[in-house]
């Protein structure tokens, strides 16, 4: 009897996957166990094939993913009950466990989730310590990271153009820890949250807030174990987990973004600008210049700005619109400001006031300068048209996006700074060949030259195109 309602939940676990989809867990599955040999013939059917510790290390690990994840995955596979026993585990996986473990991690919802979730964070039954739920997050998120850049699905991001990755890791792993909620409904920080106890309910309370979380063991289940990668099943959210990289090949340039910084700000961006960013200014490429900035961003579209001041600080905001030079604020709800380094954070508007982005120059009356947040003299990101100074003031929260001070002093010094145009650039750029902005608006053209860059749209008509080469 036990055996039959076994394969009735196995049936229906099956029967989540397409055709095509069940023959390549079969495929995955039988080359794993291809190594672990039959384990005797059972009720005289054909031989029961398992998949052990070791198939899966020789697998996978050193090269697809790191040690402990390959650790982790087979924990979460045994945990897999078939007989409602839990008499111990086995050190075999049977193919039942595998397709049942595949089934509740690809299209499980949170409750089928959280139990393999549970044992791929700590081995042992019962609740789980803060501590073990950050190591979990951290290997999961280096994982990610590892699987992307060996399968080159970094999409022309790659170590040598972005900051160090482990920094990253453990920023995204805090902010992400940051939404764990103690049975109360308070949040647990710092020391207290490595030494409390954690039981299912929160954990699965925590998964079911924290997107990511099951993004990211998609990803390493796809691209990692290289189950169902390349079905059509692929979901938006790992399609453009990463952005394409545009305009920063060959240039020998380092990002301020890490690449689980790059994958964190762009799941806060609107869906259809998700795809590609293109790098438009960076004060080592193009000087530290203010009207080089204005010259290089306005009307291009939706984009980022990053900045590091000389403390080392990394920070920014999205601006939804194209720049435009005019003493307004211009924008709406959708713009942001976030936090890099020395933690990862996004800050949305408040819906206080309009003051979503500001960008003058030359002007007598208005403060000169490129503002987000806040007001004249008290933004929450600003950056002088004197180039090189700015402040972040925010006492003891921008009005506007409800940011804290970003920079490590409220008035900063600036060491770097970079713009992306994040999707497409002819969406407002005007198609390639037809006439920039600047042609149909004089007002903006005038107000470039009085910056002494007169057109300065001319000479960026032609890297635009090159750059859309660069995969």
């Amino acid at each position: 009897k036990m055996g039959n309602a076994e394969s009735n939940a196995y049936r229906n676990h099956l029967s989540r996957f397409l055709p095509e989809e069940q023959s390549d867990i079969d495929g995955v599955f039988d080359t794993l166990s291809g190594s672990s040999g039959p384990a005797g013939a059972k009720n005289g059917k054909a031989t029961k094939k398992t998949v052990t510790l070791a198939a899966l290390q020789a697998a996978y690990t050193q090269e697809p993913l790191p040690e402990q994840m390959t650790v982790r995955l087979y924990n979460g596979m045994r945990s897999i009950d078939l007989t409602g026993k839990s008499s111990g585990l086995s050190e075999q996986i049977a193919k039942e466990q595998f397709v049942i473990f595949m089934s509740n991690l690809l299209k499980g919802n949170a409750d089928e989730k959280i139990a393999i979730i549970m044992r791929m964070i700590s081995k042992t039954e019962g609740p789980v310590k803060g501590k073990e739920i950050q190591e979990f997050t951290e290997d999961l998120i280096t994982s990610v990271v590892h699987v992307l850049n060996y399968r080159n699905e970094l999409k022309g991001w790659n170590w040598e153009n972005t900051r160090d990755s482990a920094s990253g890791v453990k920023a995204l792993a805090s902010q992400l820890l940051s939404e764990l909620k103690l049975a109360d409904g308070t949040k647990a920080v710092g020391p207290q949250l490595m030494e409390t106890s954690f039981d299912q309910s929160v954990i699965e309370d925590w998964v079911y807030r924290v997107p990511q979380i099951s993004i990211f063991l998609n990803v390493v289940i796809r691209q990692g174990l290289h189950v169902l990668h390349s079905l059509p099943d692929q979901t938006k959210d790992i399609l453009h987990l990463v952005p394409g990289c545009k305009g920063i090949k060959g240039r020998g340039l380092v990002s301020l973004f890490d690449i689980p910084s790059i994958i964190y700000i762009n799941s806060h961006l609107p869906a259809e600008l998700q795809h590609k960013w293109h790098l438009l200014f960076s004060s080592r490429l193009h000087g530290e210049s203010f009207s080089q900035l204005c010259g290089h961003i306005v009307n291009k579209g939706p984009c980022i700005v990053i900045l590091r001041d000389l403390d080392g600080y990394i920070f920014g905001g999205f601006a939804s619109h194209s720049w435009e030079v005019k003493p307004q604020f211009q924008g709406d709800n959708r713009c942001f400001l976030f936090s890099v380094s020395p933690s990862l954070a996004v800050y949305t508007y408040t819906g206080y006031n309009d003051h979503y982005m500001y960008l003058n120059h030359g002007q007598q009356t208005m403060p000169n300068g490129l503002g987000m947040g806040g007001q004249h003299g008290y933004f929450g990101l600003w950056i002088d048209s004197d180039y090189g100074k700015g402040h972040s003031k925010a006492k003891p929260r921008c009005t506007t996006y409800h940011s804290p001070q970003l920079s490590a002093k409220e008035d900063f010094t600036l060491d770097a700074m970079e713009v992306w145009a994040v999707g497409d650039l002819s969406g407002t750029a005007g198609t390639k060949g037809k006439k920039s902005i600047l042609d149909v608006d004089p007002e903006a053209q005038a107000l470039l030259e009085m910056t002494g860059k007169s057109r300065q749209s001319e000479g960026l008509r032609e890297p635009v195109e090159e750059d859309d080469e660069d995969e």
